[in-house]
């Protein structure tokens, strides 16, 4: 939970490094709000709800592209690898950088 509000506080920095831990309990914890307020909706027939967690995704769309441009940062490429379809699922997995690159210090080395 404590990388999810790190996200939402770094509304809309695209710069830096992301860990891997921050970028998927990020994603996790988004698609668990986003789709359970779309499921309730749809349970409890609430029209409303279905427009909340609508807008919910959408507030969530410039945190959720920031993190995923510094998750590829940390792992040495560039913020547009994240539009390649198969690539980026690769490279969101995979170890970050040691010590510092091009895009920053190591987020590791900092805990």
């Amino acid at each position: 939970m404590n990388y999810y509000l790190k996200v939402l506080k770094n509304y809309a920095v695209f710069n830096g490094r992301a860990r891997r831990s921050e970028y998927w309990w990020f994603f996790l914890i988004n698609m668990i709000i986003g789709y359970g307020l779309i499921i309730l909706a749809g349970i409890t027939e609430m029209a409303f709800l279905s427009m909340i967690g609508g807008l919910y995704m959408l507030a969530t769309l410039l945190p959720g592209i920031g993190v995923a441009i510094r998750r590829m940062h940390d792992v040495g490429k560039s913020g547009w690898f994240m539009l390649i379809p198969i690539y980026n699922l690769i490279l969101a997995f995979t170890e970050g950088d040691k010590g510092p690159n091009e895009y920053g210090e190591d987020p590791k080395a900092n805990m």
